[in-house]
């Protein structure tokens, strides 16, 4: 299976493209800030189609490209239903200095929604582009964070995080909708319960995997 990483430019999301192999359908991922160009330039050389916008919530860094892409390839946005109201007006969701930080680096920004969008429910099966994935509720980031479990044949699952967990730290959860109680419920509930071996594609930063984090990670070592 193909996984490709695109770094944003700002804030650092991390876009990713899944796909069986060069030349077939595949998933996007989260596409930030200024990842149009070098997105269109890795499907171009691996001749990829996308046939969905995966996002694993709706904060602006993860959605910014989110209308261009899917509009280019003529898909929809998919998102948990308690995100998708950011959708509508990502930027008003910010905080007061993290909107200026965008603006200062992008100029006065305005946005337009998806065509389409599909809102998926917790431990919903998707699939597409060959691939199966479960869709597991995880909010305390916001109300619909997810992470996106990918099955993967005789190897382990790999998860799309998001901004639930980190390489060593977690997603902040003092922006408008984050909650920490729920926060600590999704770790517990949805993080720990997971097997070591599970490998992790986080929202920001390196990749990891389970086992990792719960014997290193200060946050889920403080959940014992």
């Amino acid at each position: 299976m193909i996984v490709d990483r695109i770094e944003a430019s700002v804030f650092g999301t991390n876009c990713y493209v899944l796909a069986p192999q060069d030349g077939a359908e595949c998933v996007v991922v989260d596409p930030g800030v200024g990842v149009a160009d070098r997105l269109a330039d890795l499907l171009r050389r691996r001749r990829l189609k996308p046939v969905a916008v995966l996002l694993t919530h709706g904060h602006v860094d993860h959605t910014w490209s989110v209308t261009p892409v899917c509009g280019a390839h003529g898909v929809a946005a998919t998102i948990h239903a308690d995100d998708a109201y950011r959708l509508h007006d990502p930027l008003s969701t910010l905080g007061g200095p993290l909107r200026a930080a965008l603006e200062a680096t992008t100029g006065r920004v305005t946005w337009a929604d998806p065509e389409e969008v599909v809102t998926v429910q917790d431990a919903q099966r998707w699939s597409g582009a060959g691939l199966e994935l479960t869709v597991t509720h995880a909010p305390g980031h916001t109300e619909g964070s997810v992470l996106f479990t990918v099955d993967r044949p005789g190897r382990p699952d790999l998860v799309l995080s998001g901004d639930v967990l980190f390489a060593g730290s977690i997603g902040r959860t003092d922006l408008p909708g984050g909650d920490p109680s729920a926060m600590r419920r999704s770790l517990v509930e949805k993080v720990l319960t997971l097997a070591d071996d599970v490998d992790v594609l986080p929202g920001h930063g390196p990749a990891t995997t389970v086992g990792r984090e719960r014997v290193t990670n200060p946050h889920l070592l403080a959940l014992r």
